[in-house]
């Protein structure tokens, strides 16, 4: 779980950096806050998508029972 979080939070210092760039630019200014907002909002829901499914091996544990 350690790589996700690390993963999610090198993922929003780039969406930082876009978005700060963005704003350098002036493109952010003809583009509203509502959909700047929402813009961030997925982008931060397909990181974390990424990052859960990127978070390592995945095993089947079997468990035998005897009596």
């Amino acid at each position: 779980m350690k790589w996700m979080g690390t993963y999610l939070l090198g993922y929003i210092i780039v969406l930082g950096g876009i978005t700060a760039a963005l704003w350098k630019l002036g493109i952010t200014e003809s583009v509203g806050s509502t959909w700047m907002a929402i813009g961030i909002a997925v982008a931060v829901g397909v990181g974390i998508m990424i990052s859960v499914s990127s978070s390592g091996e995945k095993k089947v544990l079997e468990i035998d029972e005897r009596r």
